[in-house]
């Protein structure tokens, strides 16, 4: 029976390469830092890392590796169980509560990734009767997360408020309504407009989700993320997140939100209550990083310089970056084809970039997603900057 699988499974595997969208997986042989060192290939050896979410650097913090290496001897390896089992430690509501003050929201519940988090929600919160309302771009997960439960399934084009009020009239029969959008969309770097979202949540009687993966850490002024920043902590009923970005960059997710919401979530959703505990070494790092944000307003800074000259430099040299000021900074290509052999060229010079191509991003918008990082130098980031120049030349030249 297999024969024939296989021979379809590699025709597909061969109409993926040659459509110039197979995503072949770099072996890196150090820590995630700002420079890595890649194995296999031409370009072996040291590079610049400029993909990673390792927006503050924290993924090789000498702090964090030493609160892990604690955390193994005092907490162990792993948990083998389920939180409502015997998989509750006391590290893991060190954490939740930790995030929860952090985050301004009532209660927090930990999963095994914000995957899992965004899988976990819909399903739980929302019945046949009820409508969740999602903005076009949101992530896979919460995309995913939403097909799991049985509510009707509306759209809005990205942050476009005109037309998220048009479904919120459209849906006003429905018992509870939930309007979820990202905070940062992870592919074009854009921020949601919370505080709109809000006045049209209060003005009709909904609920908002955000998923704010790609800015808690260090959007706002305190890093809490695109709550902080429109001003609206207090309005927002549900935050999801991950651990395995700039609080860190392990694993793990959380959903942060009113009591009522974590408490039905602990009872009733499915990735929470079977799947293993976040292992301890994770939770007990979390919360090292939690402590570093408290003073981490240099790295924010740093962040957001290395943010403005990379975006300056790159439209001086005649690239197409979406516009805005958070550290992804989509380098436009269009062609799939072009923007990997953009980035293995990229690669050949000693920056470490990704082409993103469908079916992540839409069809005929290929792209270079570079995402800066506290940990870059200024002479990091000139030195990428030079390095897509020289590239675009050997590419067209």
């Amino acid at each position: 029976m297999y024969t024939t699988t296989r021979d379809d499974l590699r025709a597909t595997l061969d109409e993926i390469r040659e459509a110039g969208l197979f995503k072949p997986e770099r072996v890196i042989s150090t820590p995630q830092s700002a420079s890595v060192a890649v194995t296999g290939g031409d370009a072996s050896g040291d590079v610049l890392n400029f993909c990673a979410n390792n927006y503050l650097g924290l993924a090789d913090h000498p702090e964090v590796v030493a609160a892990a290496k604690d955390a193994l001897d005092r907490w162990g390896y792993g948990m083998a169980s389920v939180r409502f089992i015997c998989g509750t430690q006391e590290i893991h509501k060190e954490l939740e509560q930790r995030l929860s003050t952090f985050l301004g929201q009532e209660d927090t519940i930990l999963y095994s990734s914000c995957f899992d988090a965004n899988g976990g929600v819909f399903e739980t919160l929302l019945g046949a009767e009820d409508a969740v309302i999602s903005d076009a771009l949101n992530h896979a997960s919460i995309i995913d997360g939403i097909r799991l439960s049985k509510a009707r399934r509306l759209r809005y084009a990205n942050r476009d408020l005109a037309e998220l009020e048009a479904r919120l009239k459209e849906s006003q029969d429905a018992r509870r309504r939930m309007i979820v959008t990202d905070g940062v969309f992870s592919m074009d770097g854009y921020v949601a407009p919370l505080a709109e979202i809000c006045d049209l949540a209060d003005r009709y009687d909904a609920l908002v989700m955000v998923d704010d993966s790609h800015a808690v850490g260090f959007v706002g002024p305190g890093g809490r993320g695109t709550p902080e920043l429109h001003g609206v902590m207090d309005r927002v009923d549900i935050i999801t997140g991950t651990l395995g970005k700039a609080l860190g960059g392990a694993s793990g997710g959380y959903v942060a939100a009113r009591a009522e919401i974590v408490a039905l979530l602990r009872q009733r959703s499915r990735p929470y209550l079977f799947s293993n505990s976040l292992a301890p070494v994770i939770a007990a790092a979390s919360i090292k990083v939690l402590d570093l944000l408290e003073s981490a307003g240099e790295l924010r800074e740093r962040l957001r310089a290395n943010t403005a000259l990379f975006r300056t430099k790159m439209t001086e040299a005649g690239f197409d970056i979406l516009a805005g000021d958070h550290p992804i900074a989509p380098v436009m290509i269009g062609d799939a084809t072009e923007a990997g052999r953009m980035a293995e060229l990229l690669l050949e010079r000693g920056v470490y970039v990704i082409g993103f191509s469908y079916p992540v991003v839409p069809m005929g918008k290929a792209r270079i997603r570079v995402q800066l990082s506290a940990a870059h130098s200024t002479a990091d980031v000139e030195r990428a900057v030079a390095a897509f120049v020289e590239a675009r030349a050997a590419l067209h030249g």
